[in-house]
């Protein structure tokens, strides 16, 4: 009776502790690449990069390299954005 519940719940739940997981793995790669997951997350989008968590942390875990040229794109927007922001005060 109650196992068409649990597996109802623990459906939302692994989406949930997947997300986590996730952002935790992107963190570590990030911090090791001299960011802060929310610096690299404002990065990415100053950068038009429309990758997802899923992606960006299988890419953090299994290429180094390729996830290393991820996050100097997302320094160089992130230089780019303050520039234009010290400019227009």
């Amino acid at each position: 009776m109650k196992g068409k519940y649990w597996a109802y719940r623990d459906r939302k739940t692994r989406k949930r502790t997947f997300r986590y997981l996730w952002i935790q793995r992107l963190n570590a790669a990030a911090r090791a690449n001299g960011l802060t997951y929310s610096r690299f997350a404002e990065g990415l989008k100053a950068a038009g990069i429309g990758l997802d968590r899923k992606v960006l942390a299988d890419l953090a875990v299994t290429d180094e390299n390729a996830f290393k040229s991820i996050v100097d794109q997302a320094k160089s927007a992130l230089e780019d954005k303050s520039k234009s922001k010290k400019k227009a005060a």
